[in-house]
């Protein structure tokens, strides 16, 4: 198990705190290992002379084992109760350790749950507009915390501007497209026309009509990339039943209770980019496509969407949900505009939800979005 910045720090300063408890102990040691020979010899040399002097002869030998006997205990003494007193300061010094480091390391906490948060945000909009805005002193700490909200500053602007951009390019380019097709009708409507006009008239029509998907899934790419506001009560087996219907392939609705909050517009429109994906992307003949909503028992809500269809390599399938990307397609080729499921997941995750995609091995996708429960 590795250990945390806050164990290591509190083990570092208390090795060292230990290692210089165990080197003071030594030292002292030693020197009252070298030091007590001297001043119990020179006593017994101040002893001696007195007796002399008295006429007396001096005990050396008892004086001496009297003497190493002191000294021995005092050393003994030194090194028992200094080691207990050593042992007691440093689990004193480690405990307080412990809590200075984690003290010192609050504020990293704090930066590194913001920024947590903001990762597991599903709505962008939301979790860029959070800051740390750490308080304190200008110290390495608060640089990087003020560091890290200039740089979702600029991210939020930069995100900002570009959804900006998008649904005003998508109004803008609206105006023409109408003006297009308006003009195509109007030259198609007199029976004069050669089959060569009526001919160009119906392909510029069909491109028309493209252009026009195209921007409609933009405008609701960047519409389902904000945050869901307002929510209302959405039972998605009513969506199912609406919209699980084609000419071309058997559509199968096994529509369940599924309640969930959310904003039913787009909830309505995830349902029908993955039924109509199912449809689009199947097998020419006895195609079938299966639509089915449950509510679980560990409180998500699940749609599911079955359909035949070629064979998909695994590892083609988290490209799916990314925008214009389509399995063995051109990116402007083909009926659809390329942003069906990044519709899909752009909706899941504006809804706090969780979507995947799974190959079938007899072809075909298993497309799972999980949701909410509606309290």
């Amino acid at each position: 198990m590795r250990l945390t910045v806050r164990g290591r720090l509190t083990l570092v300063y208390g090795g060292l705190f230990v290692a210089a408890g165990m080197v003071l102990l030594a030292v002292i040691y030693i020197l009252i290992d070298r030091r007590a020979p001297m001043v119990f010899e020179g006593n017994i040399a101040g002893e001696s002379v007195k007796l002399e002097a008295g006429g007396a002869a001096p005990p050396d030998a008892v004086t001496r084992q009297t003497v190493e006997g002191f000294q021995a205990g005092t050393l003994y003494t030194v090194l028992t109760q200094g080691a207990i007193a050593l042992a007691v300061v440093s689990a004193a010094t480690i405990a307080l350790g412990w809590l200075i480091a984690g003290r010192m390391l609050h504020p990293l906490h704090t930066i590194t749950e913001t920024a947590r948060r903001i990762a597991e945000s599903p709505a962008a909009d939301r979790g860029l507009h959070e800051r740390i805005a750490l308080d304190g002193p200008n110290d390495e700490l608060k640089q990087l915390a003020d560091t890290f909200d200039l740089m979702l500053a600029r991210l939020d602007r930069s995100l900002d501007g570009q959804r900006r951009f998008i649904a005003n390019a998508s109004h803008e380019l609206r105006t023409p497209l109408t003006l297009n097709r308006t003009l195509l009708e109007v030259a198609l409507e007199p029976e004069t026309a050669s089959p060569e006009v009526r001919q160009l008239g119906t392909t510029l029509l069909a491109i028309n009509e493209r252009h026009g998907r195209l921007i409609d899934g933009l405008l609701l790419l960047a519409r389902s990339e904000r945050e869901v506001t307002e929510r209302s009560y959405v039972d998605l087996a009513d969506i199912v039943d609406h919209v699980a219907v084609a000419d071309t392939v058997k559509v199968v609705a096994e529509p369940g209770e599924a309640a969930v909050l959310g904003d039913p517009v787009l909830l309505e429109r995830l349902v029908q980019n993955l039924v109509e994906n199912g449809v689009r992307h199947n097998v020419p003949e006895n195609g079938w496509v299966r639509v089915s909503t449950r509510t679980r028992p560990d409180g998500w809500v699940e749609l599911r969407v079955v359909n035949s269809g070629p064979v998909v390599p695994r590892y083609e399938v988290p490209g799916l949900f990314q925008p214009f990307h389509r399995y063995h397609r051109e990116r402007l080729a083909g009926p659809g505009a390329g942003l069906g499921l990044s519709i899909v997941r752009s909706v899941v995750e504006a809804h706090h939800g969780r979507v995947h995609a799974d190959a079938r091995d007899e072809g075909g996708l298993i497309v799972t979005v999980l949701l909410p429960r509606a309290p």
